[in-house]
């Protein structure tokens, strides 16, 4: 999967990866389809530092989740 590329299938494989790796319960929460292609390099970022990590702290899931809320259309 090149992620350089902005398309939906790349967001939508990227909220997945997302969900996973934080184990968001409710995942009806993320749909990719609430997030515009305009956004596309902040939720790659967002995507990228969470592949980068092995967990997370309470505060830290609070901030991703609020983060990803604010680049939700």
């Amino acid at each position: 999967m090149n992620l350089d590329v902005n398309t939906r299938d790349n967001i939508e494989y990227m909220i997945e990866e997302i969900k996973n790796k934080l184990q968001i319960v409710n995942a009806g929460a993320l749909n990719s389809k609430s997030f515009d292609t305009e956004q596309y390099e902040e939720l790659r970022d967002i995507y990228e530092m969470i592949q980068k990590k092995s967990s997370f702290s309470v505060s830290e899931l609070d901030a991703i989740v609020t983060e990803l809320g604010r680049l939700r259309k």
